[in-house]
């Protein structure tokens, strides 16, 4: 009962709230909006949580001042996805424009959990032959660069510095900062060429390289992609930050965990259902700090008016294993998980002279998104197929010109999140267990939490929504479960609707 009377008291966070008119100004070329093409400063946050940022939710635990600052003079998305419930992938899909299913590129690199079955097979690299967002720009005379967290490549040869980034400071093949002190220098970070002295912080290091790119790159439009290893685990935060947060979360009762209810099959998991984990909002703190440092630079630099500011995380946040350190409800599950708490994600767009101030938009967008947003805003024609959308229509309150976004997860997470697929179309999302082939149907918009499977009530709808996912599963060539132990999973080629 405790983790349905959570969602019952928070589910009002996510569904209140009305799209507010912006101007619509950003088909207009660059050189009618100044003197020179737009800026861009994306900002990605690793395992933050939709819920974890006070822009999304007034009870957070977690304080994030120039987070909410920014939504505040901008448009917050309530319905922002990642492209997978995992860091990896989604990390490829906003770096091409693509479903990460298209190259096999499912899993983190290179997560291979075992299961019931065999996982999907699993490409580790983002290929050679894709085209990034930083190689578009660049070719159009766009300083770039890149601090933090890569996890595309094992070798350098995938490394940002040769994938379109003028500047790499920070990322290679780790997933987290696991070499040195960790996040506390001395990092033995191979991409920090110059090491910080002892006891810096990294996500104040990172920021820091980021605000001293923008400095030095006022005459030039750029691209500054902060990438946080943030807040991933390890678990460290800041001892005076730590100290903060334990006082305040002495002061809060109530349950901690409760069972991850599962819809069917599988034997429960812990989920935390309370924001009340004093390092974790430390680590949030603490990047939200240096997030701020990074928007006072815009502004002390006087590029803020040109400059296009994108805010988002990979996956959802962390909510069912290594030590659960925060609750997504009213969203169900987190990372590792295709329910809502894996996928749903912070989105603020800052669009000077687009967004309005502290305006909301409702409408579904995800990471395959991010490229062809940013080409169309500098004025580049994309001369290659994507799967994502310029999602400018949607900063003027106009509708996007989608049917349905689509996941695809054929492993067994980390997390304890089990392999399946995922269809959204309009406020429906129909989810797809790949052990068994079995089907729930939730309508998002009157259950958020999917707790209520609407698959038996609406049939038609069902065989029309899995009918079109499995469609997609042809054409982006999806891999499935493999057999093991004499024992073959439910195979969707065999099993069409």
């Amino acid at each position: 009962m405790a983790l349905k009377n959570k969602i019952a008291t928070r589910i009002k966070l996510i569904l209140t709230g009305v799209a507010a008119l912006a101007v619509f100004t950003a088909n207009a070329p660059a050189d009618q909006r100044g003197d020179r093409a737009p800026n861009f400063v994306v900002i990605l946050v690793d395992d933050l949580g939709y819920m974890d940022i006070g822009a999304n939710n007034p009870d957070c635990f977690y304080e994030t001042p120039s987070i909410d600052k920014l939504a505040d003079s901008g448009m917050r998305f309530t319905d922002g996805y990642a492209a997978n419930p995992v860091c990896s992938p989604t990390r490829y899909s906003l770096m091409t424009g693509k479903y990460p299913t298209r190259v096999a590129a499912t899993n983190f690199f290179s997560g291979k959990r075992a299961g019931k079955f065999r996982p999907a097979p699993l490409n580790n690299k983002m290929p050679l032959e894709e085209t990034t967002l930083a190689q578009l720009l660049k070719a159009n005379g766009y300083a770039t660069f890149f601090a933090g967290k890569w996890h595309l490549g094992d070798t350098p040869q995938y490394y940002p510095q040769n994938r379109g980034f003028d500047i790499n400071i920070g990322g290679w093949s780790r997933g987290g900062p696991y070499t040195g002190n960790k996040y506390f220098a001395p990092f033995k970070n191979p991409e920090i060429k110059i090491e910080s002295p002892e006891g810096d912080h990294l996500p104040a290091r990172l920021a820091r390289e980021t605000a001293r790119f923008i400095a030095d790159n006022q005459d030039r439009p750029f691209l500054a992609y902060l990438s946080f290893y943030s807040v991933h685990t390890p678990l460290m935060g800041r001892p005076e930050l730590v100290k903060k947060y334990n006082k305040k979360a002495s002061a809060i009762n109530g349950e901690e965990f409760a069972p991850e209810e599962q819809v069917i099959g599988n034997k429960p998991r812990k989920v935390r259902i309370l924001q009340k984990h004093a390092v974790y909002a430390a680590m949030v703190e603490a990047m939200d700090e240096a997030v701020g440092n990074v928007l006072d630079q815009l502004e002390e630099s006087g590029l803020a008016e040109n400059t296009i500011v994108i805010f988002t995380s990979d996956n959802g946040g962390l909510s069912t294993s290594e030590g659960s350190p925060t609750s997504n409800l009213p969203l169900r599950g987190g990372k590792g998980w295709v329910y809502e708490g894996g996928i749903r994600e912070p989105w603020i767009v800052r669009y000077p002279g687009v967004t309005q101030a502290g305006s909301i938009s409702h409408q579904p967008i995800c990471s395959i998104d991010l490229v062809p947003t940013i080409s169309a805003a500098a004025g580049i024609e994309l001369e290659h197929p994507i799967d994502g959308i310029d999602i400018r229509p949607a900063l003027g309150d106009k509708p996007l010109n989608r049917k349905s976004l689509f996941w695809h997860y054929p492993h067994y997470s980390n997390q304890g999140g089990f392999p399946g697929g995922a269809i959204r179309q309009g406020d429906y999302k129909l989810v797809e267990r790949y052990e068994d082939g079995r089907v729930h149907l939730f309508d998002l918009k009157k259950d958020i939490s999917e707790q209520t499977d609407l698959s038996s009530e609406m049939p038609d709808l069902v065989k029309s929504m899995r009918t079109e996912l499995h469609d997609w599963y042809r054409s982006v060539d999806a891999k499935f479960l493999q057999p093991k132990d004499g024992q073959t999973p439910w195979n969707p080629e065999l099993n069409r609707p």
